[in-house]
Order: structure tokens, then C-alpha cells, then sequence
């Protein structure tokens, strides 16, 4: 039913951890999916290492370095259970996750606009990374979890048939783009089931994407650019919509198009928003 997928570029050093907690699973119903970015570390030799161990099922898959967004639509378009959740290669579950999972999806009143589950990362197994709580709902979109009062990172267990019809877009010359342009795609449809539970314990690498934004700003300009177009078409009348169009319109100087075009907002708003992005631009932001 579940299949557990971990992108992995050169992160030789800590799947081992990802590796012991899936062995360590009280419930085996799943799949272990990795898809090899283009790793020069030896990663290839030791999931082979753990093939022939054979503890847990492992589906493996090796392509040319691509980025995360393109290991994760490989890994979307390589997987035939009901669901999918993403696990990356400096994470791991706790030793119930999958159990919990199981059991919370098959407890559940199945509706076609529910697409999953989103519960919490954790710093251990009894606490969210920075003591954050779910608000007082049953289920609900991310945006309005973050909109209610929730700040920090979430497990997400989706249905797979749904991430199948939001892959993430792919633009030549780039290798990220912002997980939300998916997320915020799937949530003008559809809800997720809170579980108030940790189910992943998140440790970050110094070289992951989260300390390399700025690098990712500068490499990733398409990519960036549609994130704040979604978020502009989607935003109501507030100071974070100027944040927004402020940015956009710095990435559309950056790639040589014209704000008045590729942004969703009125011309009134762009001429405002020059102001933002002047100043992000003089302290050096973009």
C-alpha cells in the first residue's frame, strides 16, 4: 500500500540512518524507492549491498543528475502503491511510521477530494521540530494549516494517483524548484487528514537545500518565478502580496521578461512593487 521514497545525490554518508529505520519498522507494507540523482559516492554499491540483504523491499533506480524535482517525478511515475511519501536521505522514520500510517489511511472515510495525510517532522520522536501544533482541525489544505497559526516542516503522505497529475515542471538549465508550486497546486482541490504525530525526525546537512537557498535563487530563476506567480494569483490584498510581486518582479529583471506580462497582478500593483524589489536588489537579497 505505501511506498517510501528517498532522492538521493551523494548522500552516501547518511542513508545508512534511513536504511536502519526502515528495517526497524513494526509494520513491513512497503516499498523503499530510491532514485539515484546522477551520486558519485558509492551510493549505487551500497543500496546493492542492502539488495542482497534482502530485510526490506527496495526498488532502486539511477539517472543522470536532474535535481530533486526530477528524481521525485521519476519517483512518482515509477510507483504503483496507493501512496507515496517522501522521506529525504538526511531524514528517517520513527519506528511506528509506517504502522501509523497504515492504520490512520484505512480508518479513514475515503472522499475524492481527501489526498492524504500530513503529520509532523520532529526533532525525536515526541517532539516537532520547533514545538509546533497543528490547529484544533480534522483536515484541511496546507496553506490554511499555515494560514490558522502552524509554522514548520510536515510529513505528507499523498495519495499517489493525485501526484501523478501534478508532477513538478521542469525547466532546462535548472535543477529546483520550490515544493510548494506542487503543493499549492493540489490544494485548490483537495484536503489532507491531520495527524497530530511525529512520523519523521528530520537532521539537515550543511550542504542540504534548506542552507543553499540563496545559491538556489541564483541558479533556479524560472522555477522561483512561477512559485511567486502562484503565490501572487492566489494571495488576497496584504503586505505578503507585495513581498510577493516584489520578488517576482526581480526574477522577471533576471530573466529579461516583462513584470507587466508574466505577472498576475494590476499594472498599479507592479509599479509599487518596483519599490520592494529596488530595495531587495540594493541589500543584496536578489
Amino acid at each position: 500500500m505505501l511506498t517510501v521514497f528517498t532522492p538521493a545525490y551523494n548522500r552516501c554518508h547518511t542513508l545508512p540512518k534511513t536504511y536502519e529505520s526502515l528495517c526497524q519498522q513494526t509494520c513491513q507494507d512497503f516499498i523503499w524507492l530510491i532514485v539515484d540523482d546522477g551520486s558519485t559516492d558509492g551510493t549505487r554499491e551500497l543500496v546493492q549491498m542492502w539488495l542482497q540483504e534482502s530485510k526490506i523491499r527496495i526498488n532502486y533506480h539511477y539517472q543522470s543528475n536532474g535535481g530533486k524535482m526530477r528524481a521525485h517525478n521519476q519517483g512518482v511515475l515509477s510507483c504503483h502503491t496507493e501512496l507515496f511519501v517522501c522521506v529525504d536521505s538526511d531524514d528517517y522514520l520513527v519506528d511506528d511510521a509506517v504502522e501509523h500510517i497504515l492504520e490512520a489511511w484505512n480508518s479513514l472515510t475515503k472522499t475524492d477530494h481527501l489526498a492524504g495525510i500530513v503529520a509532523y517532522k520532529g526533532k525525536d520522536p515526541s517532539h516537532a521540530m520547533f514545538g509546533e501544533s497543528f490547529p484544533d482541525v480534522t483536515s484541511s489544505t496546507l496553506q490554511e494549516l499555515y494560514q490558522k497559526g502552524f509554522f514548520g516542516e510536515t510529513t505528507l503522505i499523498f495519495r499517489t494517483d493525485v501526484l501523478s497529475q501534478y508532477l513538478f515542471p521542469e525547466f532546462e538549465g535548472e535543477k529546483f524548484i520550490p515544493e510548494a508550486v506542487v503543493y499549492d497546486r493540489i490544494d485548490e482541490y483537495y484536503q489532507l487528514q491531520v495527524f497530530p504525530k511525529v512520523l519523521t525526525i528530520c537532521e539537515y546537512q550543511d550542504e542540504g537545500l534548506t542552507r543553499s537557498i540563496d545559491i538556489l535563487r541564483e541558479n533556479n530563476p524560472q522555477g522561483w518565478l512561477l512559485y511567486y506567480q502562484q503565490r501572487i494569483k492566489n494571495s488576497g490584498y496584504s503586505v505578503l502580496r507585495y513581498k510577493y510581486l516584489a520578488h517576482a518582479v526581480c526574477f522577471c529583471w533576471r530573466l529579461k521578461l516583462s513584470p507587466f506580462k508574466e505577472i498576475p497582478a494590476s499594472n498599479i500593483e507592479i509599479l509599487v512593487s518596483f519599490l520592494g524589489a529596488i530595495l531587495l536588489k540594493a541589500v543584496g537579497k536578489l
